[in-house]
């Protein structure tokens, strides 16, 4: 901690602002005090995984050694320091009083509220602020907007091409793709036979159990485990350079065609686990992308693994930004279908007769992670055809993962899993019966239901649920090309069958505390 010593300005770092390559940091003036800090307004906003909590933490704490040590001066408020005001402006305002700085700066928030919280700051005269850019992303907040303004949809494939060609990324002088395909999908969606293994978890251990005592001290509420004596996430940047670098050595040659699998023997699969550590920016999406690049060229990677990864990161994780910032204040809101449903007490303890839903809930308490299509196509598909409250699972959602920052999870959670938002990100609901999970899961062995049943109290929830959405909402659904065969399905069925579908998805919805 500094003696208090006169500062002209506080610089503010949030904590999923975590990047040591900031220009922030290329020279160094005694008269700039950092400021990092650990307040209940940040973990009371939602209920958070304990594990989302103790990695924020962590990795904050270590930042602020480093930036000491490298020789910045560093104000840092801990979660039971009595000097906190656990809110953000009190807190910058107490500590412009203490050093007698009279303007901060502070990088540019990823979440709406926050930006509208620090511009408001940042307005107030008796503390002045400006802000700047977080040099984090390869888009601005209004370029995906601005790409789409004169196209009738926001289709993710027009805006990942012109990323492509923009930054020269497998294309070659032509500006065509590398390989003759602009995206290898229809190769990357095998299920997993079982080999090759998932390579072993080479992630650090710590222990910050001393930190969760001083959380749970200071009575912040969490859930999930926090396995704070064996913590497996990555603590600063050199933890996460290791990472990205075991993850192309060992998973990303299988990581294309096992990418949408899913096992109940192997939870992380061929996956980077690099998402919390590019959301808090110990990693840049640029040097990830490269390092990938790099890899490609020395060592003949599968040529669908590795762009079937950089889509992720220069296509979807930069084109939901845009939507995310596009559609506040009000995204969150949005409920296309007017789906109420509360959530069941079991996505707090995975405690369900349905094994695919257990099994991912389960790993998700366990591990504050579960990989995309486990949330899209398990978790996700089924709060849809139930009709769960999508705002209610949006805020599950952004606090049980541990990469879940509102800006990427909210257009993931309302858009593309709930189609919430009627159609403005995907362009038809992602959801399905039973086929689909048995055909890319071991999670249909051994549970309690009957995945080729559709009624009876052994048939799985799934296939009942997914006829009556459809046919619940053929009004709003009934049109949309990519549905076409199955409305015409359900204009087959005979009455009484329909019926019977109905019935039991209606019995599904009033017990749901029983499936």
């Amino acid at each position: 901690m500094d003696t208090i010593k006169k500062a002209d300005q506080l610089r503010l770092i949030l904590g999923d602002q975590l990047n040591r390559q900031h220009s922030w940091f290329a020279g160094f003036d005694e008269k700039i005090v950092y400021v990092l800090m650990e307040v209940r307004q940040e973990t009371d906003y939602v209920l958070h995984h304990a594990q989302k909590i103790i990695a924020i933490f962590a990795a904050m704490r270590a930042f602020a050694q480093e930036l000491q040590e490298a020789g910045h001066r560093v104000h840092y408020l801990k979660i039971d320091d009595l000097q906190n005001q656990h809110g953000i402006p009190l807190n910058m305002q107490m500590l412009a009083q203490m050093y007698g700085a009279e303007k901060f700066a502070y990088q540019a928030p990823d979440e709406w509220r926050l930006d509208q919280q620090l511009s408001q700051l940042a307005s107030d005269p008796q503390l002045p602020g400006v802000m700047v850019d977080t040099e984090h992303f390869y888009t601005s907040r209004a370029e995906v907007a601005s790409f789409f303004s004169q196209r009738k949809q926001w289709l993710m494939e027009a805006f990942y091409r012109s990323m492509r060609v923009q930054h020269h990324i497998l294309v070659d002088e032509k500006k065509q793709p590398i390989g003759g395909a602009w995206n290898f999908d229809h190769d990357n969606r095998k299920s997993w036979p079982g080999l090759p293994w998932e390579p072993a978890d080479n992630r650090p251990r710590y222990d910050h159990s001393t930190l969760w005592d001083s959380v749970v001290a200071a009575g912040v509420k969490s859930f999930g485990e926090p396995q704070a004596e064996q913590f497996r996430w990555p603590l600063n940047r050199n933890d996460a350079l290791q990472q990205l670098q075991h993850f192309i050595q060992y998973a990303l040659p299988n990581f294309g065609e096992f990418q949408d699998a899913m096992s109940s023997k192997a939870w992380r699969l061929f996956h980077s686990m690099l998402s919390f550590a590019l959301n808090v920016k110990m990693l840049s999406p640029r040097e990830v992308v490269n390092a990938v690049l790099d890899a490609y060229q020395e060592q003949q990677l599968p040529l669908a693994s590795v762009e079937g990864f950089i889509r992720q990161i220069i296509g979807w994780r930069e084109y939901v930004r845009g939507v995310y910032w596009h559609r506040m204040p009000h995204y969150e809101d949005a409920n296309y279908f007017a789906h109420q449903q509360a959530l069941p007490e079991w996505f707090w303890n995975g405690e369900t007769k349905m094994r695919c839903m257990a099994t991912a809930i389960s790993q998700s308490l366990q591990h504050a992670h579960a990989h995309h299509i486990q949330r899209l196509m398990v978790i996700g598909n089924f709060s849809l055809l139930v009709g769960l409250d999508p705002k209610a699972v949006h805020q599950w959602y952004l606090g049980i993962y541990i990469d879940a920052f509102e800006w990427v999870e909210l257009p993931n959670t309302i858009g593309m899993s709930q189609y919430a938002d009627g159609g403005h990100l995907a362009t038809k609901p992602y959801v399905s019966s039973a086929a689909y999970i048995d055909r890319m899961s071991d999670y249909c062995k051994g549970c309690h239901y009957n995945k080729k049943l559709r009624l009876g109290e052994d048939a799985c929830p799934f296939n009942a649920l997914y006829w009556d959405f459809h046919h619940r909402h053929e009004n709003l659904l009934g049109r949309n090309p990519r549905l076409g065969i199955v409305y015409k399905q359900l204009r087959q069925m005979k009455d009484d069958d329909l019926i019977a579908l109905k019935e039991r998805a209606r019995y599904i919805q009033l017990h749901l505390h029983k499936i």
